[in-house]
C-alpha cells in the first residue's frame, strides 16, 4: 500500500515501481527475536521444520514465519517462556547425554531417535516425561503457526466465508482417505 501511495504521489511508471519494490525487499533486515537467543532461534527453526517439513504441496514451517510467530507468542504470553526455554535446554541436554552434542550438532539420525522417544506420549518412557511436555507444546505452536498463515490456508484449499446453498455431505474422496463412511451407506 506505502507504495502504491508513492507511485501515484510520484507518478512512477511501473517498471520503476517495481525497481523500487525490489529494491524494498532487498533492503528488509531479517527477523531479530525478542525472546529466543541465537541459539534458541536456529533450534527452533529447525524443529519447527522436521514437525512441518516442505513438501510438493506447500512450504515448511520457516517458510510459512513460524518461527516469528512463535517468538511473538513468547512475548505476548509469558506464562510459556519458561515451558519453551526449558524445553529447548532440555533437548540439548538430552541430545548431549546421547552423543555429546546439542540438537543443532547431531546428525539427522541422532536428532530423529531423540523426537521418536518424545513425539508420541503413550509411548514414551516416564524419564521422558519433560521432553514429551515440551515438544507437545512446540508441535502445537507449530500447528497454529503453519495453519493460520497464508501458506497453511492456501495448503488447506480453505474457501472462507462462502454461502453453501445446500450441503451433500463430506466429498467421497475425503471419506476414502480418512477411511470413514456416512451410517447406512456402504
Amino acid at each position: 500500500m506505502a507504495l502504491a501511495s508513492l507511485a501515484a504521489a510520484f507518478r512512477w511508471t511501473p517498471a520503476e515501481a517495481q525497481r523500487v519494490a525490489k529494491l524494498v525487499r532487498e533492503s528488509v533486515t531479517p527477523y531479530a527475536p525478542t525472546f529466543f537467543t541465537a541459539h534458541e532461534w536456529e533450534t527452533v527453526k529447525v524443529l519447527a521444520d522436521l514437525v512441518i517439513p516442505r513438501d510438493e504441496r506447500s512450504g515448511s514451517a520457516t517458510d510459512a514465519a513460524v518461527p516469528e510467530f512463535m517468538d511473538f507468542m513468547m512475548g505476548d504470553r509469558p506464562d510459556g517462556q519458561v515451558p519453551m526455554r526449558g524445553g529447548l535446554a532440555w533437548l540439548d541436554n538430552e541430545c548431549y547425554e546421547r552423543s555429546g552434542k546439542t540438537f543443532l550438532q547431531c546428525s539427522e539420525n541422532e536428532r530423529s531417535a531423540v523426537l521418536d522417544d518424545i513425539a508420541w506420549p503413550k509411548k514414551a518412557k516416564s524419564e521422558h516425561g519433560q521432553g514429551v511436555a515440551f515438544f507437545n507444546m512446540f508441535r502445537d505452536l507449530t500447528a497454529s503457526g503453519f495453519w493460520t498463515s497464508k501458506i497453511g490456508v492456501t495448503d488447506l484449499d480453505y474457501q472462507g466465508n462462502t454461502f453453501v446453498a445446500e450441503w451433500k455431505g463430506c466429498p467421497d474422496a475425503a471419506l476414502r482417505k480418512l477411511g470413514v463412511t456416512y451410517e447406512g451407506t456402504e
